[in-house]
């Protein structure tokens, strides 16, 4: 089993990269979120999934920026109906963190924005996912802390000013989701208002 590839970055698009490792070029099949931090001509390191394709026997192998990037690659191909180029256009559509946040919260309409997610692929994912994500470490290297912590601190607010806390939280999420930016506390409180 091929577990990571470090070489010469040879050759990148926005869904392959070739890794020339000792003389022998390896092509795998990337995301955007992968390509956006490649750097032609430098060496770099990418980790490896491969994946053998059940009727033909033909092996593709998958690379990731990080060790992050290929566990949740991993869980998403774990759903059924979901194979590894339906998880590579997740992984392109949306970076890990939006990915999880979404799967978390339930977020089934910004999981079907996404190329070749249904809508019962988009609850599958959901439901087979969202326990399995929390329990595992892979949010550790995934940076949610500064929206998680700004949510919080709005709805609890928004509570503590007498709002009930259903209300307040669809405010809040609909706050975030109509910002262009990242919002401080003080202006996601003032545009959940708006809604309250």
């Amino acid at each position: 089993m091929i577990t990571h590839l470090e070489g010469k970055l040879v050759e990148k698009t926005p869904t392959y990269a070739v890794i020339d490792c000792g003389g022998v070029g390896y092509y795998l099949n990337i995301s955007l979120n992968t390509f956006s931090v490649l750097t032609e001509g430098n060496r770099v390191k990418l980790f490896a999934h491969l994946h053998i394709v059940a009727r033909e026997g033909t092996p593709i192998l998958y690379g990731f920026a990080d060790n992050e990037e290929r566990n949740l690659f991993k869980n998403l191909i774990s759903v059924s109906g979901i194979g590894p180029g339906t998880a590579r256009m997740v992984l392109s559509s949306l970076n890990p963190r939006e990915i999880i946040q979404a799967i978390s919260n339930g977020d089934v309409t910004l999981l079907q924005r996404v190329k070749g997610v249904s809508l019962k692929s988009a609850q599958r994912l959901i439901v087979d996912l969202k326990d399995k994500l929390s329990k595992e470490s892979l949010l550790q290297g995934i940076e949610l802390t500064q929206t998680n912590n700004t949510r919080n601190e709005a709805l609890s607010a928004l509570v503590m000013l007498g709002f009930g806390k259903l209300a307040a939280e669809k405010a809040v999420d609909k706050a975030i989701k109509n910002s262009e930016h990242e919002l401080l506390v003080e202006q996601l409180i003032k545009d959940a208002l708006k809604s309250l």
